[in-house]
């Protein structure tokens, strides 16, 4: 079996296995990235990001995101953090800032002076109206649906650390309004620049942090009048600073990205 190379990375707790593909094709199968991302048997991960080529000269690089059940998503924004300093750490580009293609579209990602990364995540998709009802599990919830590349539902709740993630979040992922699936968001407002959080992420299950998840919610909850902008998004890996001006304008995302360890292995 081929040895396959790799990083390990993490932003914010949310970790993942970094390839880089832009010399080889990426050629692995979703029972391959499952091994991959299995905690027991592989490297573990929430997702896997690979690094390819972009299609687009006007761009740096191609940035593709599947999750640990092996499936391609969209969108990842705590591991844009981690991409853009993967790419700088290898060599691969000498920018602080680069323009990364995504299947949700072209995201600029820049290593700033205090170690940290900021992303521009292009502007987030509101659905009209913002907020829905939902029957959920015999229950009626309101949920916040928007899109910063990848859907989310968002819900406020009084307390996020009882709020029903691991019981809840996969009906509502899994939920026929919501044909792609969803991400379930809670979110607890702690004062006007500051929230906490906690995602069941599709495919992954409940993660340390979800950067989309973070902007998802900050733009709820800004959008909402609950919010001003910047806001602290507080989960439990770490915190992210999210801030948006409103409208079509662009969300943009301050956050965390270490290296842990390098390996290689047997797939």
């Amino acid at each position: 079996m081929p040895l396959i190379a790799f990083a390990k990375m993490q932003g914010a707790g949310n970790d993942f296995v970094v390839l880089d593909c832009t010399r080889a094709p990426f050629a692995l199968g979703r029972e391959q990235v499952r091994r991959l991302a299995d905690r027991h048997f592989g490297v573990g991960c929430d997702q896997l990001l690979v690094v390819e080529s972009p299609q687009d000269s006007a761009n740096d690089f191609r940035y593709r995101i599947f999750n640990a059940e092996g499936g391609e998503v969209e969108q990842c924004g705590n591991g844009a953090r981690c991409f853009v300093k993967f790419v700088h750490a290898r060599g691969l580009t000498g920018k602080r800032e680069i323009r990364v293609e995504t299947p949700a579209g072209v995201i600029v990602p820049r290593l700033e002076d205090d170690g940290e990364v900021s992303v521009d995540m292009g502007p987030a998709l509101r659905e009209s109206p913002l907020v829905q009802p939902l029957e959920v599990g015999g229950e009626r919830v309101e949920l916040a649906i928007l899109s910063m590349g990848n859907p989310h539902a968002v819900q406020l709740v009084a307390d996020v650390d009882t709020a029903p993630v691991a019981t809840q979040g996969p009906l509502i992922e899994h939920h026929p309004r919501f044909p792609q699936r969803v991400n379930a968001g809670y979110m607890q407002v702690l004062d006007r620049h500051a929230l906490k959080l906690r995602v069941w992420e599709r495919g992954a299950g409940e993660t340390l942090s979800c950067g989309t998840g973070a902007c998802a919610a900050a733009v709820a909850g800004i959008a909402r009048g609950l919010l001003d902008s910047p806001a602290r998004v507080e989960t439990r890996g770490g915190a992210l600073t999210i801030a948006w001006a409103g409208g079509d304008n662009p969300v943009c995302m301050k956050g965390p990205a270490q290296a842990v360890f390098e390996g290689s292995i047997e797939l």
